[in-house]
């Protein structure tokens, strides 16, 4: 009786990896750990598995990159690279493929065609991907399709995740502004589908349960201008307001617009906090006390992780957050 000629996939299946890393091993692409490979190697010997040399060919002849994958919550945003959230996470990205042949490509889904892109980027990624604001359901559905993903701050068991500290630190910049006398606190939150978004309202509501305050609270979808109708509803609705906690920068550049627009003073009247430390914090009027999120050393090392291949279940590579304190708070502050 003739045996069938052995497969990638057998192989695959006797080292106990998935597809995509046995190809990855067997073409010598990023993306496999020096064991793995080994073990790659191992098994395909003991089932005196041959490469097709076509196949082989086209496959090392492969462009290999890295697949940053971003849900876009923003209808108004065309190109994300200017946004600056975004444009940290591409900076820190590119960093980590910096004197490798690897590549990074972009691909930006709105959330009603995000499952389809899921797909579609699982299928033909490489080295990996890294996803942000991939929903965990989908997180999970790309990690089945293909293991060598990193999810950033969307905590999806058991998708890798490289995670700061959301919860903690709106905590810490709601506390900051209770410790310098504020006692009318608002507060300015992202999108509810948001994980980061809805851990920095979960900080929030901490302290204000800690410190007996009210809970007044507005979202503005991530965007300034949200931050700016935000802003105006809560003046409109608690004018005593003397505290605003703003869940991002740019949120919290639209927000003073639209206090300063109502002739309130930064921070004699209405003291503010940010989330980010990006441009949009420095290049505010006055510049605004925040809390640093180390995005690039964050997409860095997702992007590193993918490059040295073999994730495992549950992987998670945290980062603490920490508060800038600038002129939106106080006074006596540097400019920067």
């Amino acid at each position: 009786m003739r045996h069938r000629r052995p497969t990638i996939e057998d192989v695959a299946r006797e080292a106990g990896v998935s597809r995509a890393t046995a190809s990855r091993a067997m073409n010598n692409l990023p993306g496999a750990s020096t064991a793995t490979r080994a073990r790659v190697a191992r098994a395909a010997g003991e089932l005196g598995y041959r490469p097709d040399p076509a196949a082989r060919a086209l496959a090392s002849g492969r462009r290999t990159a890295v697949d940053l994958l971003v849900v876009n919550y923003d209808p108004d945003l065309v190109a994300i690279g200017g946004h600056p959230y975004f444009g940290r996470v591409i900076a820190g990205m590119t960093t980590a493929l910096d004197g490798t042949d690897v590549h990074l490509r972009v691909h930006v889904t709105p959330l009603d065609r995000a499952a389809a892109t899921v797909d579609s980027v699982a299928r033909e990624t490489t080295v990996g991907a890294v996803l942000v604001n991939v929903t965990p359901d989908l997180a999970e559905r790309f990690r089945r399709l293909c293991p060598q993903v990193v999810s950033l701050n969307t905590p999806a068991p058991p998708v890798p995740l490289v995670a700061s500290e959301n919860t903690a630190g709106a905590y810490t910049a709601l506390a900051h502004l209770h410790r310098i006398g504020r006692r009318r606190i608002a507060a300015i939150h992202g999108p509810a589908v948001n994980a980061c978004a809805t851990s920095r309202r979960a900080g929030h509501l901490g302290l204000v349960a800690d410190a007996g305050l009210p809970d007044l609270a507005d979202r503005g979808e991530f965007t300034r201008e949200g931050g700016y109708r935000a802003a105006a509803r809560l003046l409109a609705l608690h004018p005593d307001l003397d505290g605003l906690f703003v869940a991002s920068d740019l949120m919290a550049a639209g927000a003073v617009q639209a206090l300063t627009a109502a002739g309130r003073r930064i921070p004699d009247d209405v003291a503010v906090v940010g989330f980010d430390d990006s441009i949009a914090a420095i290049c505010s009027n006055p510049p605004l006390s925040t809390m640093r999120l180390p995005v690039e050393e964050m997409a860095a090392t997702a992007t590193r992780a993918l490059l040295d291949g073999d994730l495992a279940p549950g992987w998670l590579s945290g980062f603490p957050v920490g508060l800038v304190t600038r002129r939106s708070t106080d006074p006596a502050a540097a400019l920067c």
